[in-house]
């Protein structure tokens, strides 16, 4: 009798568990992602989150009027591939008027129940290794938060030195709390973000600066659209509580909350940056109250 095929017998026997192991579970991380009125986006970001070498839990909060857009089948789809490969998926579509982003962020905070937290927004497209390689650095770092600026990519040939002047790795690849407000040094870092910015950093990377871990840590003001923060951290802070006494229409409310948490704990900008702005527009109409101003000024 003639032995089996080896690999005739493995497709047999494992074929379902090499679909869903195929990557590895984080069971200490949630991927938080608010969304509004963005189905088309919305696809581009979950199809970067199933791109992913790792799998987790991943929490939408929709706020868009009437139907959800997890109806539309481009979203179904994609969600039903992402349960198949391992996620654990849950999404919470609330029907009443929306209270606005920074609402919707502490809801979903107060869904998160792992270790870390991934605050993404609904327009960012990561690149296959961006969760691991934040992961990795929280864990080697730990401090409050790590984030991975988005580049756009229609910038890529728009270099501006001036506004990458800031740039300062952290030494030793040690990250230590840091207070930073407007008016002092720290906050003109706001600019290493803007347009492309943060790919053309690669190219003020010292010799060596990324080890053998393959990322480099640097001084941030703050990160929008991709940011890691440790659950614990965050909530020590406050997380986005003041959303109850101020107007629906804050803008920069993750200004305030990465600040707070980078004075307590230490922030960190990560190199190379793997998110990419899908340069939309808005879509929320009117944000015309400045968290910052609200919250830090007043």
């Amino acid at each position: 009798m003639p032995a089996p095929d080896p690999a005739s017998s493995t497709s047999r026997t494992t074929g379902t568990s090499l679909l869903r192991g195929a990557v590895p579970h984080r069971d200490d991380l949630d991927v938080l992602i608010p969304t509004r009125d963005r189905a088309a986006a919305l696809a581009v970001t979950l199809a970067g989150l199933l791109s992913q070498d790792l799998t987790a839990r991943l929490v939408l909060a929709d706020q868009t009027p009437g139907s959800s857009s997890v109806e539309q089948p481009e979203i179904a789809s994609l969600l039903s591939v992402m349960r198949l490969r391992g996620w654990e998926v849950e999404v919470d579509h609330r029907q009443e008027p929306g209270r606005g982003v920074t609402e919707q962020r502490q809801h979903l905070l107060d869904r998160a129940r792992r270790t870390y937290l991934l605050m993404l927004d609904d327009d960012v497209l990561l690149e296959r290794w961006v969760l691991r390689q934040l992961i990795e650095a929280m864990d080697v770092l730990g401090c409050g938060f790590v984030g991975m600026a988005h580049a756009a990519a229609s910038y890529l040939d728009d270099v501006r030195p001036a506004e990458l002047e800031t740039f300062e790795l952290w030494p030793g690849g040690q990250v230590e709390p840091e207070r930073v407000r407007k008016g002092d040094p720290g906050w003109e870092r706001w600019r290493l973000h803007n347009a492309a910015n943060v790919q053309h950093l690669l190219d003020r990377l010292p010799p060596g600066a990324l080890d053998a871990r393959g990322w480099a840590a640097y001084k941030v003001a703050w990160v929008a659209g991709c940011v890691l923060f440790r659950s614990d951290a965050l909530r020590e802070v406050g997380g986005y509580g003041f959303w109850a006494d101020l107007p629906h229409n804050l803008r920069g409310e993750d200004v305030v909350t990465q600040l707070q948490v980078a004075e307590r704990f230490g922030g960190a900008g990560l190199l190379p940056s793997g998110a990419w702005h899908l340069e939309l527009p808005t879509s929320i109409e009117d944000r015309g109250v400045d968290a910052y101003a609200a919250v830090l000024e007043d």
